[in-house]
């Protein structure tokens, strides 16, 4: 599933470790038949597994198809889950299939290693398999928890960030606000703008920079917000062009995120590498990406705390807090987490060697 922050995380990891790699890819669409078919092209694509000391696979692929069309002779398979299907909330009119999630349980059966994105994401997913097992009829198999439990591990993703990056007074007055994620409806933009609109009708002026990625049925409220807050949108629409992208990051002052689903938050980390202040909700792996001093400044309870705290950064941005956190941030950079990722892969190498 090539695309957006799957193909990120590939990108980074090739581009920056000392280990050498194959990439092979299937284009980000059609998710449903990427966990039902890739296994096939992939066993098709790879003949000969010998010169190899490991394999990287993504969640995407049904690992337990491709070990069996493979057969038994291959070097150790760490499986990385960037999301899962067991915990991603449904669209509007959108029919569960657990299948899906199903499918995560057998891959991790079928995994040597398992690495996660967050340890939140690691203990939910973990969490969330007994539960999701109950919905079956009958001989639910429970001990699958303690058998992938004990072959997960937790790395961050390393990020892009501009290593030497120092904001020395704000880019635009009044600053610039951003929504870098998808247009999806797991990043809940509903409470994005509702925010926003409270702020804007308080008499609390903003600018809006409406990046990230879109789709066809991207959610009606951007259509809506673009009416609404025309006069402080100053880009509207995804930037494909990372260089471009970075570029808006570093004119912004302020990242939000309302999400309902995230393991990590890419987009998260590349905004305050770039300078921005988060506020971001008390609730999944946000906790994580923010030093713990600084979380009564940073994450919000409610929707009320959000439009509260929103109000008060715009009125009082702080520079000097803003290029503090923006060096915290560092510890997620590419440069930083390769070491991680290389001691990792290494020990995978010498299991392969025995």
């Amino acid at each position: 599933f090539y695309g957006g922050s799957h193909k990120s995380f590939a990108d980074g990891l090739i581009q920056h470790s000392t280990h050498t790699f194959d990439l092979l890819t299937l284009p980000d669409k059609y998710w449903k038949w990427r966990m039902r078919g890739a296994a096939l092209y992939f066993a098709e694509k790879l003949k000969d597994f010998s010169i190899y000391d490991g394999i990287i696979a993504s969640n995407m692929l049904s690992l337990s198809d491709f070990k069996a069309i493979c057969g038994g002779n291959l070097p150790p398979i760490v499986l990385y889950f960037h999301e899962n299907q067991i915990l991603y909330p449904l669209a509007t009119g959108e029919q569960e299939d657990l299948h899906y999630g199903f499918t995560d349980i057998t891959s991790s059966l079928c995994a040597d290693y398992i690495i996660f994105n967050s340890s939140y994401h690691k203990d939910a997913y973990l969490n969330a398999i007994k539960p999701f097992l109950s919905r079956f009829p009958d001989k639910r198999p429970f001990w699958v928890t303690e058998k992938i439990q004990h072959k997960s591990n937790v790395i961050y993703p390393g990020c892009s960030l501009n290593q030497d990056f120092i904001r020395k007074a704000k880019i635009q007055n009044p600053p610039l606000i951003i929504w870098n994620h998808r247009w999806e409806h797991d990043k809940n933009p509903e409470d994005f703008f509702d925010a926003l609109f409270h702020v804007a009708d308080d008499g609390v002026d903003f600018k809006l920079a409406l990046l990230g990625e879109q789709f066809k049925n991207s959610p009606k409220i951007f259509n809506i917000a673009k009416r609404k807050l025309r006069n402080k949108i100053v880009h509207f629409g995804y930037i494909s062009n990372f260089k471009e992208y970075k570029q808006w990051l570093a004119k912004g002052d302020i990242v939000l995120s309302t999400s309902i689903q995230e393991n990590f938050g890419i987009s998260i980390v590349e905004a305050i590498g770039s300078g921005s202040f988060p506020l971001l909700p008390d609730r999944l792996s946000y906790r994580e990406l923010i030093p713990e001093k600084m979380h009564n400044l940073c994450i919000y309870k409610n929707q009320n705390d959000l439009i509260k705290k929103l109000k008060k950064l715009i009125t009082y941005y702080d520079t000097n807090l803003a290029n503090e956190l923006t060096k915290q941030n560092l510890r997620f950079s590419w440069e930083n987490m390769i070491k991680q990722y290389d001691q990792f892969l290494n020990s995978v190498k010498k299991k392969s060697l025995q």
